[in-house]
């Protein structure tokens, strides 16, 4: 018997100009990704202090059209697309959940009209989003296309909206005025060569900066100016380092299918006030089971995923760390934690992390840990 062949993983339209720039790839959920381009600790500091680029291709792109546009999203999201029903490009955080009120993925989706939205999700879980979303999409007039030929690539920083304005002028003359007219959490078209062209001010690093998802062609344009003048590139590392920091939940981590967004520290993306009955709404009904709080390590070690959480009079444990890293803000390792609804903890108080049969002491801290580039546990 010949031994299966393993499957190569895809490249984004970004791939050769990462080698160019002395990338360490890595195999991150079937995507060659760049992890660093040498110092993560640099790249990361660029984020916060100036601006950094991300290529963030292998996010899957989604259109939904049609007349059903707006019901079916009411049915599908556990937040509410009549928020931004009446702002043309605002876009909307949400999770999508099963009928047991898990997560089976976060997104955001941009209302673009009342016949047309476009959603971006994570790429580790594009084959069960669009099995489930074309599913539920069968009792609405809608159609659904992903995006594949599009490229992802996240500016963020301080500088990011003001560097992409000037050195993006060349390829994108109507990018300067419209990133001057675009609000926080908005997207909008701009046009390059006759062709429509999408950005958004959002992102997944705490700082304010530009989401662009364009052609491939513009995406290797726009990278190859941003790049000569002078924006980091930066990998996966840092951005794992700069969503910690500023509290963002990673789908796998903090978020998956077993835990409500109740559960998950993302109480505010859940929109019951209407009697809007979406997907999962009737499993949220009731108490949630456990909470998400931050912490700070006081003793030397590094916080991981899944290692045990123990409160401060040895009780037994009340829960688990989900993600965990060093910051290179804060120069002590943080991390969320899921734990008991019921643990009696609050801002300050002590717990106990089982790291290698070792228990080393960490703070219950408020989160995000930074904001505006600032530690918020100061």
């Amino acid at each position: 018997m010949t031994e299966p062949q393993a499957t190569a993983p895809q490249q984004t339209p970004l791939y050769d100009l990462h080698l160019q720039q002395g990338a360490k790839i890595v195999d991150f959920g079937g995507w060659a990704l760049p992890v660093n381009y040498g110092s993560q600790i640099d790249e990361h500091h660029a984020v916060r202090n100036r601006c950094g680029m991300f290529d963030v291709s292998h996010m899957t792109v989604s259109d939904i059209e049609g007349a059903d546009t707006l019901p079916y999203l009411r049915h599908l999201l556990a937040n509410d697309i009549d928020k931004v029903a009446s702002q043309a490009g605002k876009a909307l955080y949400s999770c999508m959940l099963n009928d047991d009120g898990g997560v089976i993925d976060d997104l955001i989706v941009y209302y673009l009209s009342d016949t047309h939205c476009r959603l971006v999700t994570n790429a580790g879980t594009r084959d069960k989003d669009l099995q489930w979303m074309q599913q539920q999409s069968e009792q609405f007039e809608v159609s659904l296309s992903e995006r594949p030929e599009l490229a992802l690539i996240a500016v963020q920083g301080p500088d990011a909206l003001g560097v992409c304005a000037e050195s993006l002028n060349e390829v994108a003359p109507s990018l300067g005025p419209c990133l001057a007219e675009l609000q926080r959490f908005q997207g909008a078209w701009f046009e390059v060569d006759g062709q429509q062209e999408f950005v958004g001010r959002t992102g997944y690093t705490g700082e304010d900066g530009v989401e662009f998802i364009v052609s491939a062609a513009l995406a290797r344009q726009m990278w190859s100016q941003l790049s000569a003048a002078g924006v980091a590139p930066c990998g996966l590392g840092a951005r794992d380092t700069l969503r910690l920091e500023a509290g963002m939940a990673l789908y796998g981590n903090d978020l998956d299918e077993q835990h409500s967004p109740l559960e998950s520290g993302l109480n505010w993306t859940v929109s019951m006030q209407s009697d809007r009955e979406f997907i999962g709404r009737a499993a949220l009904e009731g108490q949630p089971r456990q909470q998400i709080i931050g912490l700070i390590l006081q003793d030397r070690g590094v916080l991981r995923g899944h290692q045990p959480v123990h409160s401060a009079d040895e009780n037994g444990a009340i829960g688990e760390v989900t993600s965990g890293t060093f910051s290179p803000t804060l120069e002590q390792s943080i991390g969320l934690a899921r734990v008991r609804a019921d643990a009696d903890l609050n801002i300050g108080d002590t717990v106990l992390i089982e790291v290698r049969n070792k228990q080393l002491k960490a703070t219950v801290s408020k989160y995000p840990f930074v904001k505006n580039g600032q530690p918020t546990n100061a």
